[in-house]
């Protein structure tokens, strides 16, 4: 969760000689419009206050950066994101927990919560595409999809009903492989988090996660992996649905387009 504290005020003396004057600029700023008593204070009419936003695991570090923006072109908001696998976060929108956004890693896992009515229509933001993490110097001698069904390859995947569980299936199908992993976790970041530690040989994970580790991992690339579409919607029952409504604005934004590019996603 994000929070932001918020500044100290200080207030300064006034010479008795200058009150005359100080009242004066006072009676002619009354009919003026402004953004408020406090400087950064929000405009009339602009969202203000603080909004949930619970996104796929995979949308981590695009996701910080929008929320920053956000923050900063809505002075008075307060932007608080949870991130963790895209089944669960729709559990959690249709058993009514907290939330104003919903953004997952799958058209699938979205579409549970369309049928639920606990979200407004969605739209795809972002595609992304599975790949193959291994430890730096790829010790196992990793090349392709065919190598994770090695019986000495210890693999990570997601858990089956997570979107990246669902496409690591869907590239073995596909593929005519046979997975055998020895671990399955909750999120994609959990799965890079196997790689980083050495405790696996590989890791189907996507193409942006590989990149947000950096050097910490090397990547096999899967040209034959599927894409996943990634939805977002406002939750139907927002607290806050102005300014969820402008966080995914700014999703939708050229400048948002860019960061998610930036993160190796593909926009439509």
């Amino acid at each position: 969760m994000r929070t932001r504290p918020r500044p100290l005020l200080r207030r300064a003396g006034v010479p008795t000689g200058a009150l005359a004057v100080v009242a004066a600029l006072a009676l002619g700023a009354c009919g003026a419009p402004g953004p408020g008593t406090e400087e950064g204070a929000p405009a009339e009419g602009e969202p203000t206050g603080q909004v949930t936003v619970l996104a796929a695991a995979s949308l981590t570090e695009a996701f910080e950066q929008i929320a920053a923006d956000v923050e900063r072109d809505h002075p008075g908001t307060d932007v608080r994101l949870s991130f963790g696998g895209s089944s669960a976060l729709v559990t959690q929108v249709t058993q009514g927990a907290p939330a104003d956004v919903l953004a997952t890693a799958s058209a699938t896992t979205m579409d549970a919560a369309v049928q639920a009515g606990a979200v407004e229509e969605p739209a795809v933001v972002a595609r992304n595409r599975l790949t193959i993490a291994v430890p730096r110097g790829n010790p196992a001698g990793i090349d392709g999809v065919e190598d994770l069904a090695r019986e000495d390859v210890r693999l990570a995947t997601c858990l089956p009903e997570v979107p990246c569980g669902a496409a690591a299936q869907q590239l073995a199908d596909a593929t005519g492989t046979t997975l055998h992993p020895v671990t399955q976790e909750r999120d994609v970041k959990a799965t890079l988090a196997k790689v980083r530690l050495g405790e696996v040989d590989a890791g189907l994970v996507y193409v942006t996660d590989v990149r947000a580790a950096g050097s910490a991992v090397d990547e096999v690339p899967l040209p034959e992996a599927p894409t996943t579409d990634y939805p977002l919607a406002v939750v139907s029952d927002a607290a806050n649905p102005a300014l969820a409504r402008a966080f995914v604005d700014a999703v939708q934004s050229d400048r948002g387009r860019a960061v998610l590019r930036e993160a190796g996603f593909t926009t439509p």
